[in-house]
């Protein structure tokens, strides 16, 4: 919002008039907050409400979902595949985390239909069938709800439901906002849920001065969600409705338009009838800018689009894309490049490959590099103070209390064979608090390693230090840990950041203890959680302010921004399934029988119970395979956002990931049609 609230001043700025003045700039989600804090007691809320973020929203859910395992414990049975049900990880862990992702889906979406828990409680009752994965969630919405209430909180999604409340309820109220904005100036409009569309809808009155600006092509969303293209397309159909078409776009080489054109016209065709169906892809196809136009499309190069057709593994796909990406930046040192990924642990990888080799980048992923260092520096400090007889764990506490030093090739090495004699330490006492056998005197003799032997008498005193304060609170210990092993006043900041999110934490959830500290910090590191360390804050981020470097972010995120060269990378039948035999879904866990989606299952069940039986009922696997061709044809709308980022070149790469991925059938498709036209357009070279 920060990108476009700044470009809408620009453009106010230059008629004469006064940025920010007679209008406002908002998300759905401020507006509906907007309106919900105006009129909070129409809305059935205190005065003084709040609103749970994410990470709040998750910890509440999660805390509900524990509540009903350990009331139903063998739930797991009825649908973890035969050779997994009497293995304790998959019946604890696994089942806890498809469960919670089942639950929030599903709340999601009942939220969306204006269904409260009761109502879907009592629909259960008159059901006239078993519905197991909704009666679970139902019970865990139940307690989710009740969480909520006792904080005198909402989340997010209950900001949308109770605008439109306030709106429906409150007629005065109303007329005054459709007088207040006389005009509603809608973009990105085919993100919109129904909910966030009757908001609008009420706002827009009868006068109907509101303006949908969309592409149904670029309606992306990274898991289940309310949000859907399809109302954008009937609204544009609706009767009445004045539409336009907007073809033209001056961000693209031609070449890379005919392709972009290409994946429209070829998923029109597309060779599962059900995707086709389900038309992902839909014209208007891409035009350039008409002469005379004050954006012109750049100069047209074809043999600057490039899609591999090597299979190549995931860590060689990396090192020749990062390399290529490397060349290309120091011959253009003026211009923007960006490699896209699918996923933010892809992006890690990237990362970790363009630092190997010197490359100059920007992260703009869950969190950046250095911030996933400092974190995964403290995730191993409280894991072996969770844990303080585990030699492996201190073998890692060892590299933290050293990470400072292992820029040197030589240090680094000397640091790793300390840390391998470290993991080989039977008792571990005797090296932190030795009483019958001392350690240092059996592996380090004085004459032979005074030096190292010094070394770790500083190690075994930092180690007892940080022992004796593993019973203060955990934000202070997380101080004291950090004021030893940090030294730039960046990490420093960091540890700050994460000291006051682990307090917060704690403060939410009383029997926290060091591991579950230790496991929070561990999926920040992991990319597996949002967090913002400092220099993290992208709100306002901009491709041309990073000229000279390689930006690393998601294809999700990407959307809306644009680079001068861009790499897609990973485009493998994994990432970008179509619906295929021998295609794998990221939504079917491979512990779950039949091949269950069980968050589509749960929303079809909660669709049974809305429609009714007599509408057809719940029949078990048909979710999961509608879930399949809704996936296949939201990876081919992604696809074709990541294309249209490229201003002026293009490569797409695929990798075999684990060794079972394939190339992309979209890929492929769009290869052999480029290749053709190489040689019928005679500029057809080797690839480089």
């Amino acid at each position: 919002m920060a990108n476009f609230a700044r470009q809408v001043n620009e453009y106010v700025k230059d008629d004469g008039l006064l940025p920010g003045y007679g209008y406002r700039v908002r998300t759905l989600h401020s507006l509906a907050n907007d309106i919900v804090r105006q009129k909070p007691t129409v809305a059935g809320l205190d005065d003084q409400f709040s609103i749970v973020d994410e990470r709040e929203s998750n910890e509440i859910l999660a805390d509900a979902v524990d509540a009903w395992i350990r009331r139903s414990p063998d739930a797991p049975d009825a649908y973890l595949a035969p050779d997994y049900v009497d293995k304790g990880h998959y019946r604890t862990q696994k089942w806890a985390e498809i469960l919670s992702d089942t639950a929030r889906n599903f709340i999601r979406q009942a939220k969306d239909e204006l269904l409260t828990p009761v109502e879907v409680l009592a629909a259960l009752n008159r059901y006239p069938g078993e519905l197991t994965l909704a009666q679970s969630c139902a019970q865990i919405y139940q307690d989710y709800d009740r969480a909520l209430a006792y904080r005198g909180a909402v989340d997010f999604q209950d900001l949308i439901r109770l605008a439109l409340q306030v709106l429906r309820r409150d007629s005065d109220f109303l007329a005054m906002l459709q007088q207040k904005w006389v005009y509603i100036l809608e973009d990105e409009a085919q993100d919109s849920s129904r909910l966030q569309e009757d908001i609008l809808r009420l706002l827009a009155g009868e006068r109907g001065n509101w303006v949908r600006v969309g592409d149904p092509n670029q309606a992306i969303f990274e898991t289940f969600t309310t949000a859907d293209p399809k109302y954008l397309r009937e609204f544009i159909s609706a009767p009445g409705v004045e539409g336009r078409e907007l073809p033209n776009s001056g961000r693209s080489t031609r070449s890379i338009q005919k392709l972009a054109n290409r994946l429209i016209e070829w998923s029109l065709q597309h060779p599962h009838h059900a995707i086709r169906e389900r038309t992902p892809l839909t014209t208007p196809y891409i035009q350039p800018t008409p002469p005379g136009d004050p954006q012109p499309n750049p100069p047209d190069d074809p043999a600057a689009v490039i899609l591999q057709g090597e299979n190549y593994s995931a860590t060689k796909e990396g090192l020749l894309v990062t390399e290529s990406c490397g060349r290309w930046l120091e011959a253009h040192p003026d211009q923007t490049a960006a490699i896209l990924v699918a996923r933010n642990g892809r992006g890690s990888e990237i990362v970790k490959f363009l630092r190997q080799k010197g490359i100059p980048y920007v992260e703009y992923l869950n969190s950046s590099s250095t911030t996933r260092a400092v974190v995964g520096a403290l995730a191993r400090a409280l894991a072996y103070l969770a844990d303080p007889k585990q030699a492996a764990k201190l073998a890692e506490v060892y590299r933290v209390w050293r990470r400072d030093e292992r820029e040197d090739a030589d240090v680094a090495a000397e640091i790793k064979g300390v840390a391998d004699g470290l993991k080989r330490i039977k008792q571990v006492e005797d090296l932190v608090a030795p009483r019958l056998s001392d350690w240092l005197d059996e592996s380090l003799p004085e004459e032979d390693y005074s030096e190292l032997r010094g070394q770790m008498t500083a190690f075994r005193d930092q180690v007892g230090s940080w022992l004796r304060a593993a019973e203060m609170p955990i934000d202070q210990l997380v101080l004291t840990i950090a004021g030893d092993i940090f030294r730039d006043v960046g990490d420093i900041a960091t540890a700050h950041m994460v000291a006051l999110h682990l307090a917060q934490l704690g403060e939410t959830h009383p029997l926290m203890r060091l591991p579950d500290f230790a496991a929070e910090l561990y999926d920040i590191a992991g990319n597996k959680r949002r967090f913002a360390g400092l220099g993290d804050d992208a709100a306002q981020f901009d491709p041309d302010a990073h000229k000279g470097k390689v930006t690393v972010t998601t294809l999700h995120k990407a959307k809306g921004l644009e680079w001068d060269r861009v790499y897609l990378i990973s485009v493998n039948n994994y990432d970008f399934p179509s619906a295929d035999a021998n295609d794998s879904f990221i939504g079917e866990k491979w512990f779950i029988r039949d091949d269950l989606n069980l968050s589509a299952e749960a929303l079809a069940q909660l669709a049974a119970l809305k429609e009714g039986a007599e509408y057809g009922g719940y029949n078990e696997g048909f979710a999961s395979l509608a879930a399949r061709i809704d996936y296949a044809a939201e990876r081919l709308r992604l696809l074709y956002v990541g294309i249209t980022r490229a201003r002026k070149a293009l490569t797409i790469t695929w990798n075999t990931g684990r060794g079972q991925a394939t190339e992309a059938t979209p890929l492929l498709a769009l290869r052999t049609y480029w290749e053709a036209e190489l040689e019928r357009s005679r500029v057809y070279e080797p690839q480089r």
